[in-house]
């Protein structure tokens, strides 16, 4: 039963080379190797999936990818999110029941992280699943980048925010996590998602997770020590360099 699960997942990476604060920045180099293959690389060492497919609208993209070895799609690019994206490749594989959607711009998600937000979405009857961290900081806590969660007694998610949530009335009651970006659908959940309308309050923060919850649907939450460090800035990508560097 297990091995059949593992058999109906795959990740999928979605890969666009625009991006507005780096330019190119899943095809900057560490060691030789270009961003998008450290995180194909990690994905591949995941236990509970059987396939790892980049999704990308670029041919610059794609072409390096095969190089490196990986399974690569093309794509429209015409798509406004990475569900989006993601949700064209899962159409193409209508044996995968269980989908992961791992961003191309986070080289530091390890394989464990990975296989637990599968096993939530195998074993769970949610829709959808993702990662949280806990976090102090009072600068990452109010900063509209850094998107907080909060959730109930089972680790079901209740709202994501770019505001500090929850409201410190009582300060010294007050815990946050910060959401990693990184989702596992059920099949059906994420063509669901992905086939809705915007909804108001995702408009208003813009975080596509909010349309999932505004139309009923149930988002595990998993609860990590891990604190990856995404490439969006120049700064970001020369401390994962930095820590890279052979």
């Amino acid at each position: 039963m297990v091995q059949d699960k593992i058999e109906k997942t795959a990740v999928i990476i979605p890969a666009r080379l625009n991006s507005t604060r780096l330019k190119n920045k899943l095809l900057l180099t560490v060691n030789d190797k270009p961003v998008i293959q450290y995180v194909y690389e990690s994905a591949k060492k995941a236990k509970l999936t059987s396939k790892v497919i980049i999704a990308t609208d670029s041919e610059e993209i794609f072409n390096i990818a095969k190089q490196f070895g990986a399974d690569v799609e093309m794509t429209s690019v015409d798509h406004k999110s990475g569900s989006d994206r993601i949700a064209e490749v899962a159409k193409r594989h209508p044996e995968f029941e269980y989908i992961l959607n791992m961003q191309g711009d986070e080289p530091e998600i390890t394989p464990e992280v990975i296989d637990s937000a599968i096993d939530a979405i195998q074993n769970t009857d949610s829709d959808i699943s993702t990662l949280v961290r806990k976090i102090t900081d009072k600068e990452q806590i109010e900063s509209p980048n850094c998107v907080k969660c909060v959730f109930d007694k089972n680790c079901n998610a209740l709202y994501f925010s770019r505001y500090p949530i929850p409201y410190p009335r009582n300060a010294e009651f007050a815990v946050y996590y910060a959401h990693i970006g990184m989702y596992a659908y059920k099949r059906a959940a994420l063509l669901k998602m992905t086939s809705l309308e915007q909804a108001g309050i995702e408009k208003t923060e813009s975080l596509e997770q909010l349309r999932a919850l505004y139309n009923g649907m149930r988002i595990k939450v998993i609860i990590t020590d891990l604190n990856p460090t995404g490439i969006d800035t120049i700064e970001d990508f020369n401390k994962f360099k930095f820590a890279n560097q052979k």
